[in-house]
């Protein structure tokens, strides 16, 4: 076809016009093609002289095949204002959201969640987990829903907009721990139930009991008692509520609490939870 690419055939005639000692306008002008395209193609093969109709096509086809085969790189994302690679967070966000998947995190869920931990403020619209996940607007609002249900993440309105965001609180994994615990306990306490009711010497009531003091130890090791963790969490909230460093005994005046349980709520916290600045005026090492 005129135009388009030579065909074998085209080439053969290329080839009996160089034999007959044709110039290329004349080849061309047979062909109905521009003389430029029978210069290219005559002196990409070889020459005039040394020009051979089926060497020429082979070769024209294998170097069609290796520029399909080349794959196109995409330009380098530029540094963000940390000066980190936005590429190697991205792949990050993308392995920690495959852990989660690997613990029973639903995939679309697991992958919002892990991009709203390793953004820095810790907040995004539905439209910008759209465009960095690139999925639907749907896909993201039920895992957002399914987040919400576990409490791990919320909503806030921009201030004089319309459109809301999703957040991440810093207290998220002390929050799900503690509610993890309590669920421990509800499983406790409804087997302990289910005992009173089959009888602790039957087969199934046995069965129960064992079920009941698993979840209630379960529990117990990881919170130390529910008491405990709410109390990690009120010191927590009072410390980011001063906007500034308290010591154990104006934390414990602040709060009217004895000074050991302050001294008890700041263990469970551990140090990666509070400021270089705080953890001086507790008189803690830092992390």
């Amino acid at each position: 076809m005129p135009g388009g690419r030579l065909t074998h055939q085209d080439r053969r005639h290329i080839g009996a016009g160089l034999a007959e000692g044709l110039k290329y306008t004349e080849i061309a002008r047979s062909l109905g093609r521009p003389t430029s395209t029978i210069s290219r193609e005559v002196t990409r093969n070889g020459g005039p002289d040394a020009y051979r109709v089926d060497h020429a096509h082979l070769a024209t086809e294998r170097r069609a095949r290796r520029r399909r085969q080349i794959p196109r790189r995409e330009p380098a994302a530029p540094a963000d204002a940390y000066g980190r690679d936005p590429d190697a967070v991205r792949d990050f966000a993308e392995q920690l959201a495959a852990l989660m998947v690997r613990t029973g995190v639903p995939r679309m869920a697991a992958r919002v969640l892990a991009r709203l931990i390793t953004d820095d403020s810790g907040s995004l619209t539905a439209a910008d987990l759209v465009r960095r996940l690139r999925v639907s607007a749907a896909s993201v609002s039920k895992a957002v829903g399914y987040l919400e249900g576990l409490e791990v993440i919320g909503r806030v309105r921009d201030p004089g907009h319309r459109r809301e965001r999703y957040v991440i609180d810093d207290d998220v994994w002390l929050s799900a721990w503690m509610a993890s615990a309590q669920k421990h306990a509800m499983w406790a306490e409804t087997a302990q139930r289910g005992v009173d009711v089959l009888d602790a010497a039957t087969p199934a009531g046995s069965r129960l009991a064992q079920m009941s003091q698993f979840f209630a130890t379960l529990s117990d090791d990881m919170s130390g008692g529910t008491e405990t963790v709410d109390d990690a969490l009120t010191v927590l909230a009072a410390l980011r509520h001063a906007g500034a460093s308290l010591t154990e005994h104006q934390l414990a005046a602040a709060l009217g609490w004895p000074r050991d349980r302050v001294t008890g709520a700041l263990l469970l916290t551990g140090p990666d939870r509070l400021t270089p600045e705080q953890l001086k005026a507790l008189g803690r090492p830092a992390s």
